[in-house]
């Protein structure tokens, strides 16, 4: 491995002494919970963002994150470990920056990358010697070297001579699927455009996290990103195409993989459901399609696994209007409950949320919509249908033709449901231990 210069020493030296300050661009559902857990082992970490609401709320102690206490941001605020600005100005007094910015998919399904150009270049015009800068936001494989690091060199400054830079992709998970994990306590894999930005990067968080994985490259370190949500993508797709089958089989394909997962090696439980929600395995599979078809390649696995992920929430309908039709009763005019909107237990997050679509189409056919999700209050329909969450105990439930369980929060009492709802369609096998005629599974 090359030897560090004088200057990388001293700046590892700073960085695991804890005298550090961080930036951190983007103040989302990656970039608060990071922030936080940085403070408590930096001399100070400073978020900017654009959302003149998300700098307020902060500066008043108010977490707008579900995985960010109010009481644990509001001490780290207040001790003067952590603030918020829009001003890009302040990354001139900091030695190390983050960028974790949305990265969505265009209309066209092609990657949108302009918030991090615009975080990018914003960065480049207060950029100096001595800076280690970090992208975290999930992109396709190439982009930290192809784009991002010669955006920064415009001005003549190089990477790995004059600043550090590297690619370290995020693991957030929202909501509790951490179990006994923290953010520290996960593996922080680390590539960087040179050997030396690796190593400096490395060392940065080596003082957050407990376990630093450093790879050969900064495109190394993005590809593995995609490679585990595609993984992810592609079982739950299969999983998915299974439950599809089962159902035309007369088969209940949850008991099928909870008996199959009692094997002890060479299998691994993925669930069926709704369809895929949350911004990052209904997204980067695409980012890493769109990059091999750039270099001649036909990515067929990602793609059929992306289409039959997106196909799940027209089959819940499908599946919503049979089970109606069994009952004499057309799906015009139905009157359809939907719990949960959020696209997982247990978070606020309606990124993606395959119930959104499932309402529109619902809708679209004249069903007569509504819905209860306490940790959403109220959501507006990609046809600009905006809908107020019904709470549980106004929601009439014996008075619906139809109650479809879209996510499964544990705070639902799941018991009263069943007794009161006439008809019961569960996606999430939430409903397992009833065994009662008028529940049906996906």
């Amino acid at each position: 491995m090359a030897e560090m210069t004088e200057e990388a020493s001293r700046f590892v030296e700073k960085v695991r002494s804890g005298d550090a300050t961080l930036a951190i661009v983007g103040l989302g559902y990656v970039g608060l919970p990071l922030a936080l857990v940085c403070s408590r082992k930096l001399k100070r970490v400073v978020g900017i963002d654009v959302d003149a609401r998300r700098v307020d709320a902060i500066g008043r102690g108010k977490s707008y994150i579900d995985d960010v206490p109010d009481a644990q941001l509001g001490e780290a605020v207040r001790a003067g470990k952590f603030s918020a600005t829009a001003d890009y100005g302040t990354l001139r007094e900091c030695d190390v920056v983050i960028i974790c910015v949305p990265t969505p998919l265009r209309k066209t399904g092609d990657p949108d990358l302009s918030f991090i150009v615009q975080s990018v270049d914003a960065i480049a015009r207060h950029l100096a010697p001595g800076k280690l800068v970090v992208l975290e936001s999930t992109s396709y494989p190439g982009t930290t070297r192809e784009l991002v690091c010669p955006r920064l060199e415009e001005d003549g400054l190089v990477a790995g001579r004059d600043f550090w830079l590297a690619f370290s992709p995020e693991r957030v998970d929202p909501g509790p699927a951490y179990g006994d994990y923290k953010i520290e306590d996960i593996p922080k894999v680390v590539g960087g455009i040179t050997p030396s930005c690796t190593r400096v990067a490395a060392a940065f968080y080596g003082r957050i996290m407990k376990t630093v994985v450093e790879v050969s490259t900064s495109t190394v370190a993005e590809m593995v990103k995609l490679l585990e949500n595609t993984y992810r993508s592609v079982n739950i797709a299969m999983v998915n195409e299974l439950a599809l089958m089962c159902h035309e089989l007369g088969i209940d394909v949850w008991e099928v993989v909870d008996a199959a997962k009692t094997k002890p090696y060479g299998f691994e439980a993925f669930y069926p459901g709704p369809g895929l929600g949350g911004h990052c395995i209904p997204v980067d599979p695409f980012y890493l399609a769109w990059k091999a078809r750039l270099h001649g390649f036909e990515p067929r696995f990602i793609d059929l696994a992306g289409r039959i992920n997106a196909e799940m929430p027209r089959h819940v309908v499908q599946l919503a209007m049979d089970l109606l039709n069994q009952q004499g009763k057309p799906l015009r005019d139905a009157r359809v409950h939907v719990l949960g909107v959020a696209y997982k237990r247990d978070v606020s997050d309606t990124r993606e949320s395959p119930a959104l679509l499932i309402m529109e189409i619902l809708g679209s056919k004249g069903a007569l919509v509504s819905y209860t999700d306490d940790h959403v209050p109220a959501v507006t329909l990609a046809d600009g249908t905006k809908m107020a969450s019904v709470p549980l105990e106004r929601s009439d439930l014996p008075w619906k033709d139809l109650v479809i369980i879209v996510t499964d929060h544990s705070d639902v009492p799941w018991g009263r449901v069943v007794k009161e709802a006439r008809l019961i369609l569960d996606t999430r096998n939430v409903l397992k231990d009833y065994d009662e005629e008028h529940i049906h599974k996906i």
